[in-house]
């Protein structure tokens, strides 16, 4: 295969043109340095290589201005827009930063494509009023203002483009429209001569600097174009092309050179959906993994997502040996850039001297921070979790900081007074820090991160010493986005050898006999129709400014420009239809299927990872003679009444929490959990109850316990939610929630007395410990728990179990003694009840006519919700609501069973089938 570089360079060697003495301009710098490798080859003599040019680089020494990126030409559009603006009516930088910078893409493209600024605005402010208010005669102050800013835009135009022509500067367009009007006088001093190679959408300063130059005399264009795209009226790959050859002089009397007749060639393509981004990226791997060394050296992976640059080169097989990368890592995807970005967006809120704890834990678990901090700032993390410590002051941080890690969190966490030059020091300090803490030989990537944010904050810090408005950290955090969005660290490596790795842009005027392209998916090739622009569409049209038609073109002819002179395609698709760009494959392989030349050998199939079938068997534990031991430690220990209960829910559950003595991680409450609500109201309970012990519970006491109940409750919160605000957002609703439940509670009461009964405290908050003896095991056995309440009610004996959730009567029920250490939905909560008052049965023979049941502070009417024994199910039945001695001689066969299975050696931990609810 020879690519087009070489049969241009060939042609002019034919001709013995004086290769060391022409100028050649290309689309891209990759493509120049390709240009020179290839004349090396292809030259039989020594020769001083010729001059390569981009066309940025071209137009920027016609034009004789210096180009500059897009945030400072930001910067010097906001000198401007003050100098031709009352001082009442400037805005903020921040404010004029939100349109200014798609005012400078407008700019940049009225500049490129020539366009009297004048007339195209004046239409724009018409368009404007005319959109809005044209029916309403008066105009209020808002639409002033809103048409004045329209009618402005030349004043604003012209005021930029003069103090940057002062300045020697311009933005890309402005350094188009210079060279296209200096044009002229560029070709009078320079000789020549000029080749264009490889060009395809012109805007109108480039066509007006190549016709020029081409009238003259002083240059050749070599348009890489095919016949079969070029006799296609319709097609858009030849869109600018068949155009340019229409209107331009220059082609009335001269045809275009090398139309090439590769298209319709023999080519194998293939097109593949596979399933996710990182499904395309591993079938790279292993596509590749079949190639020989030389056709890796003939094959470039074509990237149309970007994205997928480290995904592919950690896709890479082992029989690749090289590769060249022609595109950059992102340096926003660097893990260090995304800690500084979270250090500027933390400081951008002025605060009150504390630290949210989500800001220090993202700060503290950062991979450098732990590797300069060792142990500490994991110690610090769980800290901060232990003590639920959701707001931290600043003092109080750093009371806990040894003093060498003193200026890592002076950096981070130290008060930065809203000064981009002291935020840029901390950041810069910061890197220095981490610089000196990394190995050179085994941390090179991350030092290369270190390096180019370095670089990348000095730059920010000329901005900041040269324009003023750069004037708080919000700013300065906009700056440093925009300046990260942009960044790439470049990969170093043999640019002509093994693999090629690349972007789209990067394939420009290249030729690779294997091409492997992904993501070629509706919304990423092409990209779609979003537009940053203030020019409405029909506009852009009436002045042939380039809309989503001519940019859908672009994206054309470089999809088929790779396909040009291939033979082996393999061309990847995302079929998952889940997130954005995704599923719906290009209407390129559409129009590749619809359009096939007669040698071309399509096929088109899909591809899906191999999923082995798991069988969904539930876990089984077999109990060896640690966990045997373990289980008699528990036993010694005492079995809570929420143990036995998680062993009916699922064994496997309490052989996690109970035996091996796995708890869930503590997380900080942010805003306050149920567990924790339920503690709240407990406690609150037990301080005002426990003054009433063996007494009669009085109204006074109770109406005095109700004025002081929003205190006390503040209190607990306070003592086991910590620093939380409660005044505010769901807190506040959570608080206000156990406000209610206390003086609800404390409210029916005081009602049940006020109507004659009487209510005595005889326990509250009981701690019980009890033996019960199991013959047929050769260890004793505990209970252990706590009774929420014990009392007389009208002289009759109460355990009660309180519950913040909802219980209802039916939950309290029994039925079958045998179902109750099976069923954990059904009998859970006569469980805990009955576990209790066996247990105080144990410590102290219980009266015969005693009650045990539950008040749900979320179903308060329906009262105390006693335990009965039903005789059958449904309606008819009889209720037994006494808790006898039969009653407990009954509850204790099947506590004993329930116990002995938990201990016995030969009933392995079986998980249980979670149930699918159905709603």
């Amino acid at each position: 295969m020879i690519s087009f570089i070489e049969q241009v360079l060939q042609e002019l060697l034919s001709r013995n043109a004086n290769i060391s003495e022409t100028t050649f301009i290309l689309p891209s710098k990759r493509a120049g340095a390709s240009l020179v490798n290839r004349l090396s080859r292809l030259s039989s003599k020594p020769m001083f290589a010729p001059r390569v040019l981009s066309i940025e680089d071209f137009s920027e020494e016609i034009a004789g201005l210096k180009s500059i990126d897009n945030i400072t030409a930001l910067f010097e559009f906001y000198s401007a827009y003050r100098a031709c603006t009352p001082k009442d009516q400037c805005e903020s930088f921040e404010t004029f930063s939100a349109w200014a910078q798609t005012l400078l893409y407008d700019f940049n493209e009225i500049d490129r494509y020539l366009i009297d600024y004048k007339t195209f605005f004046g239409y724009l402010g018409d368009i404007q009023e005319m959109n809005h208010w044209y029916l309403q005669e008066e105009k209020t102050p808002l639409m002033e203002n809103y048409l004045l800013f329209w009618n402005k835009l030349p004043d604003y135009y012209e005021a930029l483009q003069k103090q940057l022509e002062e300045k020697e500067l311009a933005y890309q367009g402005m350094v188009y429209r210079r060279a296209s009007e200096r044009i002229s006088e560029y070709a009078g001093r320079v000789a020549g001569p000029f080749v264009f190679i490889g060009f395809n959408a012109l805007n109108t300063a480039e066509q007006n600097i190549f016709q020029f130059l081409l009238e003259a005399g002083k240059a050749e264009v070599f348009w890489d174009i095919d016949e079969v795209f070029l006799q296609d009226e319709q097609h858009d790959v030849s869109l600018f092309l068949r155009n340019y050859l229409k209107s331009w002089p220059y082609f009335k009397n001269h045809k275009p050179q090398f139309i090439s007749r590769s298209y319709s060639e023999p080519k194998d393509i293939k097109m593949i959906g596979v399933p996710k981004n990182i499904g395309q990226a591993k079938y790279v791997g292993e596509l590749l993994s079949k190639l020989s060394p030389e056709e890796l050296k003939e094959t470039a992976v074509v990237l149309g997502d970007e994205s997928l640059l480290l995904p592919v080169l950690n896709s890479l097989p082992p029989n690749v040996e090289e590769v060249n990368i022609t595109m950059g890592f992102a340096l926003q995807n660097a893990p260090v850039a995304f800690l500084l970005e979270h250090l500027l967006k933390i400081h951008t809120v002025q605060g009150d001297g504390t630290h949210y704890y989500k800001d220090l834990m993202l700060v503290l678990s950062h991979p450098l921070v732990q590797q300069v901090t060792g142990g500490f700032s994991r110690r610090l993390l769980e800290n901060i979790r232990k003590e639920n410590l959701v707001y931290i002051k600043e003092e109080d941080l750093f009371k806990a900081v040894p003093t060498e890690f003193k200026p890592l969190f002076t950096a981070c966490f130290g008060d930065w007074k809203n000064d981009p030059k002291i935020a840029l020091q901390n950041l810069q300090g910061l890197i220095m820090i981490f610089k000196d803490r990394m190995d050179s030989d085994r941390d090179k990537i991350t030092l290369e991160f270190l390096y180019q944010l370095h670089l990348l904050l000095n730059q920010i810090n000329n901005l900041v010493s040269e324009y003023p408005y750069i004037d708080s950290i919000k700013i300065l955090f906009s700056v440093y986005k925009d300046f990260l969005s942009s960044k790439t660290v470049d990969f170093r490596g043999k640019p002509f050898s093994g693999l090629q790795l690349m972007g789209m842009l990067e394939s420009r005027v290249l030729d690779f006999k294997n091409v492997i392209l992904t993501s070629v998916n509706e919304g990423v090739l092409p990209a779609g129709k979003s537009s940053n622009s203030f020019i409405p569409f029909d506009l852009k049209c009436a002045y042939k400014l380039p809309t989503y038609k001519e940019k859908d073109a672009v994206y054309t002819y470089h999809f088929y420009h790779l396909l040009q002179r291939a033979k082996q395609v393999h061309l990847l698709y995302n079929t998952e239809s889940d997130g954005l760009n995704a599923g719906e494959k290009s209407r390129f392989l559409l129009q590749l299927e619809m359009e096939a030349q007669k040698d071309h050998n399509i096929q088109n199939f899909n591809i899906s990872p191999v999923v082995p079938p798991v069988s969904a068997q539930l876990k089984t534990v077999h109990k060896s003679a640690e966990v045997i031991a373990k289980l008699k430690a528990r036993a010694a220990e005492g079995f809570s009444p929420s143990a036995l209960t998680t062993y009916i829910r699922n064994p496997l559950d309490f052989y996690k929490q109970y035996v091996l003595g796995i708890r869930e991680r503590e997380e900080v409450e942010e805003t306050v959990a149920y567990n924790t609500l339920g503690t709240v109201v407990h406690d609150t309970l037990e301080v005002f109850y426990r003054n009433m012990l063996e007494e009669q519970v009085t109204v006074e006491k109770l109406e005095e316990a109700l004025d002081n109940s929003n205190a006390e409750i503040e209190r607990q919160f306070r003592e086991h939610y910590t620093k939380a605000p409660l005044n505010n957002g769901q807190n506040l609703l959570i608080f206000e929630v156990a406000r209610r439940y206390v003086r609800n509670f404390l409210r029916s009461e005081i009602v049940h007395i006020k109507e004659g009964n009487t209510i005595k405290i005889l326990k509250i908050e009981d701690r019980l410990k009890v033996q019960i003896p199991i013959e047929e095991l050769d260890f004793p056995v505990f209970l252990k728990g706590t009774v929420d309440r014990v009392d007389e009610f009208n002289g009759k004996m109460r355990i009660i179990d309180y519950k913040t959730g909802k219980v209802e009567q039916n939950k309290v029920e029994v039925v079958d003694w045998e179902e109750i250490s099976l069923d954990y939905d059904k009998y859970s909560k006569p469980f805990q009840i009955l576990t209790y008052a066996l247990m105080m049965n144990e410590d102290s023979p219980l009266p015969q006519d005693l009650e045990a049941g539950i008040i749900s502070f979320k179903n308060l009417k329906a009262g105390f919700l006693q335990f009965c024994k039903k005789d059958k199910k449904g309606y008819g039945a009889k209720k037994d609501i006494n808790i006898t001695s039969d009653t407990l001689a009954e509850f204790k066969i099947q506590l004993k069973n329930l116990i002995l299975e938990i201990c016995d050696p030969e009933v392995p931990f079986v998980e249980k089938e979670i149930k699918q609810h159905s709603w």
